[in-house]
């Protein structure tokens, strides 16, 4: 059976709840939070403790795959085939219909551990252990999740009651339960009465399943989606499938994995697990998987604090003074503050709607913006400029490209510059300077040891970063911006 294990990480969320630091681009499973590598490498390194790379697939949007294959870099060769784009984000349903779709076609015996990029697991060995019962389950057509035993009456939670009367084993050994029924996040009082009655567990978001088996389900349960997937089954490894992707997307329902199958199918089972697990779903449950000072406060960045307790306290870049504070959250980045109690820390998913309604480039990305090359950030705009400072890593280049609608100008700080500019190919040493004239073809490269930062200031009418039309490109990009 371990040979048919495959690793699934969700990575197409956007975080809303942890902005301002998660952006839509650039979201929470990315982000450093608590001890070392990122959320999406921690899940990553989880898995792999028992399966191996080539069998680990990340799927995610097309808008962060940059980001996410920069992260991962170290098993590149490993994931080159294994990250699943999806034209659009469609909820997990899809998702995992997708990915399960493409692990038929690899592997017809594929078992899916299914796993969010951006949960928290304490106890690791604990959760493989979890995962070998899980895996057994899933043989013989069960469709797994692992349920956590309340802590509290949360309510941003979804919880699953388990049928008691159905109990579950492998080789004569107790492992779980069948599922009863599914509850939607309830109200306080709600959460306080199952919290109460010990007959709930959390849902975890995390499954185990046969590709086959839950392909099947789907059919029986989602049949409008079970169809759209199924018709892509014969382009799969085609130059076609992209296309008919793109076209199957575009018809697509939105469902949760939960609504569309695991709410409705007989076949659901939930294993009780203890392994010190968080969706680190908001800034006010940080405090539950990271370190505290003496007050009780989450405090990370450049903070100087008098009397406060039982806080949120961020700083990205700036000097953060806060004083007498209970249950707060104070979180700057260089672009935006965000400051709430604690108990409302949930309502900040309400705030990027708002962002977005009103076309506020602060929900999209950070003015520092990650790419495979390196990073920009925006250091000043207004209208008809923008000035940016841009690190380039040693040996990596741009794209060859050329805008349409903006002139640049670079000046060297650091590093060496090749340019090429038209016909013309140059070196620039700090100091140094070079224009480069609108619907020219153009490209910057670092050909030394050392970072190369330069200065570049646009004009023009309009320097959007889709301004762009890409020549060639090291990255295989297409669409994307730089």
């Amino acid at each position: 059976m371990k040979n048919h294990v495959y690793g699934v990480i969700l990575a197409g969320g956007s975080g809303t709840r942890f902005w301002p630091l998660s952006r839509e681009l650039f979201p929470k499973q990315l982000l450093r939070i608590i001890g070392e590598g990122t959320l999406l490498q921690q899940t990553f390194e989880r898995l792999i403790q028992h399966i191996v790379p080539k069998q680990m697939t990340i799927v995610t949007k097309e808008t962060q795959a940059d980001s996410i294959r920069l992260q991962l870099n170290e098993w590149k060769d490993d994931l080159t085939d294994n990250i699943i784009l999806e034209p659009e984000g469609r909820n997990t349903a899809p998702a995992i219909a997708l990915t399960a779709l493409q692990l038929m076609h690899r592997d017809p015996e594929a078992v899916m551990v299914v796993v969010p990029a951006d949960h928290v697991v304490k106890a690791e060995k604990k959760f493989m252990k979890a995962v070998q019962f899980a895996t057994k389950l899933a043989a013989h057509g069960h469709l797994v999740t692992f349920g956590i035993h309340p802590s509290r009456p949360e309510t941003g939670y979804g919880y699953i009651q388990p049928n008691k009367r159905k109990r579950i084993r492998t080789q004569g050994v107790f492992v779980g339960y069948s599922v009863a029924r599914f509850v939607e996040k309830p109200n306080l009082s709600t959460a306080m009465r199952y919290c109460r009655s010990g007959n709930y567990f959390w849902n975890s978001g995390i499954f185990v399943w046969k590709a086959s088996s839950i392909l099947d389900e789907l059919a029986l349960q989602q049949p409008v989606l079970a169809k759209l997937i199924h018709g892509l089954a014969r382009y799969v490894g085609t130059q076609e499938f992209l296309g008919r992707l793109r076209k199957a997307y575009a018809k697509m329902p939105s469902l949760s994995i939960d609504h569309a199958v695991m709410e409705h199918s007989s076949r659901s089972v939930v294993v009780p697990v203890d392994f010190g697990w968080s969706d680190v779903g908001s800034w006010g449950s940080l405090e539950e998987v990271a370190s505290l000072d003496k007050n009780g406060n989450v405090r990370n960045g450049n903070i100087l604090d008098i009397d406060s307790k039982d806080s949120v306290l961020f700083a990205d870049r700036r000097l953060v003074a806060t004083i007498g504070l209970d249950n707060m959250v104070v979180v700057d980045t260089p672009d935006a503050t965000l400051v709430c109690p604690k108990d409302r820390a949930q309502d900040v998913k309400a705030i990027v709607s708002l962002l977005k309604k009103h076309h506020a480039p602060e929900h999209m990305e950070h003015r520092t913006v990650q790419r495979p090359w390196g990073a920009y950030t925006v250091l000043e705009e207004g209208h008809g400029y923008k000035v940016k400072r841009i690190e380039v890593a040693p040996g990596k280049r741009l794209s060859l490209q050329l805008h349409h609608q903006r002139s640049e100008h670079w000046v060297v700080i650091a590093g060496t510059a090749r340019v090429t500019r038209g016909e013309e190919v140059y070196d620039l040493q700090p100091g140094m300077s070079t224009a480069i004239p609108k619907e020219t073809p153009h490209r910057l490269e670092n050909p030394g040891q050392d970072l190369l930062e330069i200065i570049e200031i646009q004009n023009g009418s309009y320097l959007g970063e889709d301004d762009i039309v890409r020549l060639k490109d090291d990255f295989g990009r297409l669409e994307q911006a730089r």
